[in-house]
């Protein structure tokens, strides 16, 4: 009786134990668990490429990329509007009419001179936005501005604020005063007045009065006076460069008429006279030193 109990006993332990590891390991591989789809999360922090890492939903970065590539699409109008280039190929273009040589100098080669003479006038404006705007930026050094860390600024601004500043004060210094006031008053701008004494550190050029705060100057406002500025000059120069060479095309004309020869085009005669002094007084070098000085001193 005692045997019979006993193996009553061990076979009840047997079952349970088997009832156990069926419902764990057996149960597990019989009936197997749904796999869960991955977090998006989950799967970006556990890439293996740590820069998917990092930038994983970063709406900041990605702003700063879209801002960049905004930027680069506006490099045109900055070079056009801002910069020398405006001046430098109006003059370019009217001394070619002035010439008369049709298509020559090409006008590849006119927007190509203008283009390299541009950087040449803006080099000191360029060299300025690089060391205080571009290379902090990109070296990240706006982070410890008082500005930046306390929130008042982003790096961002911080970029914008240098890169204009250099450019502003190119443009202001070759804007007249009168197209300055034109868009002013169209714009209904009243510029703030300061003291004298905050206007210039130099205490010799301190005196008694006011003066109107130029850095107030909105952008919308200086681009349109600095361009129609520029416009004006241009055409100035252009008219000058015109005087000698109608000169010629006055003379060669009467010479014509007086010699009966009405029928022969005076342009066909006088350009070779044209180009005869053009080279003579070396009209080239004395028309780009013209244009690069008229940009220089900027201050």
């Amino acid at each position: 009786m005692k045997k019979l109990k006993y193996l009553k006993v061990a076979s009840f332990i047997f079952c349970l134990l088997g009832l156990f590891f069926l419902s764990s390991d057996l149960g597990a591989q019989i009936i197997p668990q749904g796999n869960k789809a991955p977090n998006p999360m989950d799967s970006a922090l556990n890439s293996p490429n740590p820069f998917e890492q990092a930038e994983f939903m970063n709406l900041h970065s990605q702003l700063r990329i879209a801002g960049f590539l905004t930027v680069l699409t506006l490099l045109p109008f900055v070079l056009v509007m801002m910069t020398s280039f405006t001046r430098l190929t109006i003059v370019l273009h009217f001394l070619r009419q002035a010439l008369a040589t049709q298509q020559v100098p090409s006008n590849q080669i006119i927007v190509g001179l203008s283009f390299i003479l541009t950087g040449f006038v803006m080099h000191p404006v360029i060299t300025d936005i690089n060391e205080n705007a571009l290379t902090p930026y990109f070296n990240n050094t706006f982070k410890e501005s008082p500005e930046v860390r306390m929130g008042l600024k982003s790096e961002d601004s911080m970029l914008m604020e240098r890169a204009w500043q250099p450019l502003r004060l190119f443009m202001l210094h070759h804007t007249r005063e009168k197209d300055m006031q034109l868009f002013l008053d169209l714009g209904k701008v009243e510029l703030p007045v300061v003291a004298w004494e905050d206007v210039t550190d130099a205490p010799e050029e301190r005196g008694t009065g006011s003066a109107y705060d130029l850095s107030a100057i909105p952008w919308y406002c200086l681009t349109p006076a600095f361009v129609l500025s520029e416009l004006r000059t241009a055409f100035m120069m252009g008219f000058l460069l015109f005087l000698p060479f109608l000169v010629i095309d006055m003379i060669i004309a009467s010479i014509l008429m007086s010699m009966g020869m009405m029928m022969l085009p005076p342009v066909m005669i006088s350009m070779p006279f044209k180009l005869l002094l053009f080279i003579l007084i070396d009209g080239w070098r004395l028309i780009i030193q013209q244009l690069v000085n008229g940009f220089y001193p900027m201050g």
